[in-house]
């Protein structure tokens, strides 16, 4: 691809930058159908890979009240099958063809599907997003139906009614949007309305939404336009085109009072308060400066809220506001996540202070063009990707009905003024009437913000054995629908894309630090991870946390700036630079414009080599911390992983501790103790630059001569950790937490290190146990055939050390025996029951996906990490080809024996032990293990 993406469009200038922008455009063609639909086309030829996606303009919006939930019901439904993909449909395709794996959305407003796949087999996607759009809906049963909604009810238990705050948003939209307004439900709908769909309301949804002209089909990559066009009009000419569909009316939030709303919260540890205000939909002239707003007033340390509720009140750690617009409405949300124990009432008059502050002192011109400057970097960052573009030109397409709005959007964002900023302030927030909610622990409704009113939440009852039974094998019987040609015949392949691998190139400096990178003029973006080997690895056992708050506190300014002046100086250059700390190493990550990294460079040498170590910060910072921790102690998810690192690596194992710290642990730590581990650990002796992006090696090489003068190195020892071998034994654990509405479920042993001579041959072997998605074993049985969860997946995680395998899922809590019995089923009969078919796939999939191998920077970013901690050489992909390619049915039966034994397992749930601990001990592995003491029911 040409260094600057362009848009054959009226060209335009970055005007808030200081240094002149070049133009910024897409080539793109645009046809349309004679049934209606919207064919857009984008050549890029970077990369031998092409993204299709169909955006269908029907989301939750267009649903009626008593049948929510159907447009995601959609997205689901339309994986599964059609008459002539046959059954698995895109997702079983995808596998043999080495696609990145079919995925969809669901929003208010579209539904959209999409996946990158190797560019010769773009006429196979042509054919089956043909297929879903008019040969699919006979394919649907009421047992196939019956098996999606209990995926659908998973996938709401899993992100809703299982999370801290998950029926926050829930409450907000019944509150600010009328009865009648599409937007006053969720777009997962609710369990009630899903369960009482029936197939005839599936198809009529399906015969009015689900037509030509009211959809947009993109592909974008490596392709031939005329050809293109030539097998479009092949496979979806002779669809027919639908009703006419009406645009829906704009029609905003209506708040005529004030209104306080509260809710106990079954996972929350602290309280959060959120305030809501009605605004405008997208693409409305004052949805832009509403952007510039949200963004100036919480984000970064200068922001009025941040001054005002985490320095001056210290309330919070954190204060985040977005403008939240749709096609039809929006609405400006403000959340503050309180410290534990804190009235929420102290937090709205911190609040209302911070408004104050602002409209005192508005916002400057100089803080206006800082925060353009980082919209600019997003975009680029936005099309850095053929899918990241199919995207957007879909989305503009859908809602604009032009592919090239984003010209006028951009010319909209950078005309915004500091005027602009403070009418939409005045007109949409000051004074007006807003929901606000106030989301506590149990038993602490005293925290809410006073008169509040309770909430109106549903929440599901489990109850054991209450689930509807179906089989999903049953076939369809119907007529097929009729075509011109035989579409049973699935296309043949184009010709086979050569394998690309990028150049990389490696050097050293005199202070040891290693430098690996790989020019990419795709964009003018450049991408770095300056990795500093230790990590927690490094940490003593009574001071858990110092590596996490050492890498959080590198962030807070330097010698010679103030957290504000440090923010404002990466901002104004469009970049942004991050320091986190893992298991294994310090990170500093760093993206900017390729016109300015240097400065981004020598800001991140600036934040390594002249930290601030400002008291105040760190003090926040541990506040901070011990805030996570508690809302930790609450997560489901958070608590399995934690626990089930204990049980792989022991107590005793610096592995098996939350990188965090302990609430004990963290509370002891002073600033001392980062400076000691800031003066021993850091050092380019232990350290590596990977670099991706519009840059030379020369100029990489010549912009780090200050870091190797300036970085003197010492010698670190970093400690090894022996990981334990796998129990003899399988032993059942369990976690209670009281009411939870699903159980995580997390099995599996110590296994391999990534440098081992099986840990690659093991992770082919799993592709079709539950390393595959769709086209594996365990998704296949426990979502597709059953129904328990809504994902479930399996791998190998071993870096230089050995790490473990595992499998993970959260399956509603009524089946977590059945679960367990599958999982255990299906891990006995996988080394003799793997067939040639399963071989088949394997190799197809992991040949042909390695068209994809390199196309994004964050591809080409786990390369170079690939390469530089483990030693591989730099076409390893072509090493790896020749291990699948001598793959055998024989050397799977051999491997999964050795690594996925069940009986060598650890079985770790963390659920409702009131209803599920005594039943787990039918999984046929003694009594289960309690970790925790045994939680009191809460009591309705």
């Amino acid at each position: 691809m040409k260094k600057i993406i362009v848009f054959v469009l009226a060209a335009f200038v970055l005007s808030a930058c200081k240094e002149k922008t070049p133009e910024l455009s897409i080539n793109y063609k645009k046809i349309e159908l004679e049934n209606g639909l919207d064919v857009v086309f984008h050549v890029d030829k970077s990369d031998p890979v092409v993204a299709v996606e169909l955006m269908v303009h029907v989301g939750s919006a267009r649903e009626v009240e008593g049948r929510t939930g159907f447009a995601h019901l959609f997205e689901h439904l339309l994986f599964l099958e059609s008459e002539n993909l046959g059954k698995g449909g895109l997702d079983k395709m995808s596998a043999r063809i080495g696609g990145s794996g079919a995925n969809g959305s669901t929003s208010r407003d579209r539904t959209n599907y999409l996946q990158t796949v190797p560019k010769d087999a773009l006429e196979k996607m042509i054919w089956a997003e043909a297929d879903k759009l008019g040969w699919f809906i006979n394919t649907v049963t009421d047992p196939v139906l019956a098996k999606e909604k209990q995926v659908v009810k998973n996938e709401k238990r899993q992100s809703v009614d299982n999370r801290p705050y998950g029926h926050n948003q829930y409450v907000i939209d019944k509150n600010l949007y009328p009865k009648d307004h599409p937007y006053n439900w969720q777009v997962i709908g609710s369990l009630e309305d899903l369960q009482n769909a029936t197939l005839q309301d599936v198809k009529t949804f399906f015969k009015k939404w689900y037509v030509p002209n009211n959809a947009t089909l993109v592909l974008s990559g490596d392709i031939d336009i005329e050809q293109a066009t030539k097998w479009v009009k092949k496979y979806f000419n002779e669809i027919p085109r639908g009703e006419e569909i009406e645009p829906l009316e704009k029609k905003s939030g209506i708040v005529n009072e004030t209104k306080f709303l509260y809710y106990e919260d079954n996972f929350a540890r602290v309280p959060q308060l959120t305030m809501v205000w009605p605004a405008v939909e997208n693409y409305h002239p004052d949805a832009y400066a509403l952007e510039v707003l949200t963004e100036y007033l919480t984000s970064g340390k200068k922001a009025p809220f941040n001054q005002v509720l985490i320095d001056d009140l210290k309330l919070t750690s954190n204060t985040s506001m977005y403008n939240y617009s749709s096609e039809l409405a929006g609405q400006m949300q403000l959340v503050i996540r309180a410290f534990k124990g804190k009235d929420l009432d102290e937090v709205k008059k911190g609040v209302e202070k911070a408004f104050a502050k602002f409209e005192e002192e508005g916002i400057s011109e100089k803080d206006l063009n800082r925060i353009k400057a980082g919209q600019e970097t997003r975009f680029y960052r936005s099309l850095s990707s053929v899918l990241g573009k199919g995207t957007n030109l879909a989305s503009y397409n859908t809602y604009t009905g032009n592919p090239g709005f984003v010209t006028k959007d951009i010319q909209r964002t950078l005309g915004v003024t500091t005027d602009d900023v403070m009418r939409v302030y005045n007109t949409y927030i000051k004074d007006k009437n807003f929901i606000a909610t106030s989301f506590v622990p149990k038993n602490s409704a005293e925290l809410a913000l006073e008169n509040s009113t309770l909430a109106d939440v549903v929440e599901e009852q489990i109850v054991i054995g209450a689930e509807e039974k179906f089989d999903p094998k049953i076939a369809a019987t119907y007529t097929k629908t009729p075509s011109t040609f035989d579409r049973s015949i699935e296309p043949p392949y184009g010709e086979t894309p050569s394998l690309a691998v990028p150049e990389v190139y490696q050097n050293k400096l005199e202070n040891g630090l290693e430098v690996y990178g790989i020019e990419n003029n795709e964009v003018p973006l450049v991408q770095f991870n300056l990795v500093i080997n230790g990590g927690q690895l490094v940490e003593s056992m009574d001071k858990l946390g110092v590596a996490n708050l050492t890498a959080s506190l590198l962030n807070k300014g330097t010698k010679n700036k103030t957290v504000s002046e440090l923010e404002e100086a990466i901002q104004e250059l469009g970049a942004s630079i991050n320091i986190y700390a893992s298991k294994e190493n310090i990170t500093i990550s760093g993206t900017s414009l390729r016109r300015n990294y240097e400065k981004t460079l020598a800001l991140a040498q600036e934040m390594l080599l002249e930290p601030r170590f400002d008291e105040e910060e760190f003090e926040l910072l541990k506040k901070a911390t011990l805030s996570r921790l508690r809302q930790q102690e609450a997560s489901p998810n958070s608590v399995a992983s934690n626990k089930y690192n204990e049980l792989i690596y022991g107590e005793n194992n610096i592995r098996a501790k939350n990188t965090l710290g302990n609430i004990n642990s963290v509370t002891s730590i002073t600033l001392d103790d980062l400076k000691n581990y800031y003066n021993k650990f850091i050092s380019p002796s232990v350290s590596k630059l990977l670099v991706v992006g519009d840059i030379s090696k020369e100029n990489v090489t010549q912009s780090l001569a200050k870091l190797n003068q300036n970085w003197e190195a010492k010698e670190v020892t970093i400690p090894e950790y022996k990981t334990p071998d796998a129990p003899e034994k399988p032993t059942v654990y369990f976690y209670d937490i009281p009411n939870a509405k699903q159980s995580v479920l997390l099995f599996g042993a110590p296994a391999l290190a990534a440098t081992d001579e099986d840990y690659y041959p093991a992770s082919v072997m799993n592709y079709i146990l539950g390393g595959g998605g769709f086209a594996s074993r365990l998704t296949q049985e426990l979502r597709e055939g059953k129904g328990y969860t809504y994902g479930i997946r399996s791998g190998f995680s071993g870096t230089n050390a050995k790490g473990a395998f595992t499998i993970s899922s959260g399956v509603r809590s009524n089946v977590t025996l059945e679960s367990a019995q599958l999982v255990k089923k299906i891990l006995e009969e996988y080394p003799t029951t793997f067939s040639d078919k399963d071989l088949e796939t394997t190799k197809s999939f992991l040949i042909k996906s390695n068209a994809r191998a390199f196309e994004t920077s964050r591809a080409k970013l786990n390369m170079l990490t690939n390469i530089s901690d483990y030693g591989m050489s730099p076409d390893y992909v072509k090493n790896r080809e020749k291990i699948v390619n001598n793959m055998t049915k024989e050397r799977i039966t051999e491997l999964a024996n050795k690594y996925v034994n069940p009986e060598k397992m650890i079985w770790l749930v963390v659920g409702d032990a009131e209803t599920q601990f005594d039943r787990m001990k039918e999984l046929g592995y003694g009594e289960p293990v309690l970790l925790n003491k045994r939680q009191e029911k809460i009591k309705k």
